[in-house]
């Protein structure tokens, strides 16, 4: 017993939710995860895979490795991906050790006044819509009146600072504000009420998704309610490990769709659908909100499951289109949500669906990554540009913002104008009988 307080008392952890031992021990470093996660493939270093992390994370637990900055280092190169948890023979669960390993870097290691001045403003404006949406009128100035071409043209950002230029190349096309109402009557007969989580970057940045997700769900039976005092949903904090001011959005959110008495809470951002689906564990050590926390869980599903689930009934019109579909890591390891966007695509006629090479592998967007880690992000994102360039396809579909964001980028780099569209901008253009406005340019 003496032993045990003492190993305790030697780990570099802390007591509150430390990475569970039970799962780091479930890793038999077999190694099966390497060949899918993106550090690895691009430095081959034991240190920067998901069994390399898992090792440092035994070693800090028995007190045989300290939080500092070498340490932290691979765990800030880790994407967060989970493609290790869908190879893992072991079921690993990668995502809680990495998500608990992060909160307790976030507390016990000091990461200097600049850096953490930078991820607070990247916290302070990407989780709230508000702020996002004052952003709108500078970026369509910027864009619109030719400073961009200007900027870019001149090759100012080359000697501005990596994050910088990142953060300029991610900058979306902003398209018309396409408002989504409070409430959207089902067309024809209501078969269900379901809440739209209607996001930060997607609300403000692309309204136009949100448009598109609410018209194809009343076009196939929905009544759709959209709180408009909906908040942040948090994965961007709970991702990073900033876990107090997650807990506080998960709460405000749980409280807003209570209130709205839905049958199902519909996602169509593939990182805010793996955080809601979670708020179970994020929540279970809240006596007030565990069980309720549970129960908001449950009820939460992609878009592509919930039209999938309810089968068809708007009638498709023919899009004659080659598609790369893109795997959004959040979307088809977090999830597990493979099959479903592509049944979606194929009732589509005229449709061709081309699967895009080493589809596991993250294109580098990962909630913040390509904000903090540019150098990486743009190394994945050029890798899958010249894998979807092969293809020769018409559009790419994807279903998070983030990752249209990211092979928007990547493409422009190389040189390739294809278009970058959600999913449920292709279903609803064909039950529309038009295509979207960025294939008609």
């Amino acid at each position: 017993m003496r032993g045990e307080v003492q190993k305790m008392a030697q780990s570099a952890f802390d007591a509150q939710h430390p990475p569970s031992r039970e799962i780091i021990d479930q890793c038999v470093h077999c190694g099966f995860c390497l060949p899918v996660c993106p550090t690895y493939a691009l430095w081959n270093e034991e240190m920067d895979s998901p069994r390399g992390r898992i090792y440092l994370m035994k070693l800090a637990a028995d007190g045989q490795a300290t939080i500092n900055s070498q340490w932290v280092g691979h765990f800030d190169s880790c994407l967060g991906c989970m493609a290790c948890m869908t190879a893992c023979p072991s079921g690993v669960d990668y995502g809680k050790l990495i998500e608990a390993t992060r909160a307790q870097i976030e507390r016990k290691y000091d990461r200097g006044r600049l850096e953490r001045l930078y991820r607070r403003l990247i916290f302070g404006l990407f989780t709230r819509p508000e702020r996002l949406r004052m952003m709108r009128a500078p970026l369509l100035l910027y864009q619109k009146t030719g400073l961009r071409w200007l900027v870019r043209r001149s090759g100012v950002l080359r000697v501005l600072p990596k994050r910088v230029q990142a953060m300029e190349a991610l900058l979306p096309d902003l398209a018309a504000a396409e408002a989504v109402a409070e409430i959207t009557p089902a067309v024809g007969e209501k078969q269900r009420r379901v809440g739209l989580l209607l996001g930060c970057v997607q609300r403000e940045f692309f309204p136009q998704v949100n448009a598109a997700t609410a018209r194809v769900l009343a076009a196939e039976g929905c009544e759709v309610v959209s709180p408009a005092d909906q908040p942040c949903c948090g994965a961007l904090l709970v991702h990073a490990g900033e876990e107090e001011g997650a807990l506080a959005l998960a709460r405000h959110l749980i409280n807003v769709f209570e209130r709205a008495g839905v049958d199902a809470i519909v996602t169509n951002a593939a990182g805010c659908g793996s955080n809601v689906k979670e708020y179970g564990h994020l929540l279970r050590d809240d006596p007030q909100y565990a069980a309720r926390a549970k129960e908001f869980s449950a009820k939460c599903q992609d878009i592509s499951e919930t039209l999938a689930y309810m089968g068809l009934r708007a009638k498709r019109n023919e899009l004659r289109l080659r598609v790369a579909f893109h795997d959004s890591c959040h979307l088809q390891h977090a999830q597990g949500v493979r099959t479903q966007p592509r049944q979606l695509l194929n009732e589509i006629p005229g449709l061709e669906i081309v699967e895009i090479p080493e589809a596991p592998i993250c294109c580098g967007s990962a909630g913040i990554y390509n904000l903090v880690q540019p150098n990486a992000a743009n190394a994945l994102g050029d890798r899958k540009a010249e894998l979807i360039a092969s293809l020769d396809a018409d559009v790419v579909v994807t279903g998070n913002p983030g990752c249209i964001l990211q092979l928007q980028a990547s493409l422009e780099r190389a040189g390739k104008k294809i278009p970058v569209l959600h999913t449920i901008q292709l279903l609803d253009a064909s039950i529309r009988g038009q295509l979207p406005s960025a294939l008609r340019k």
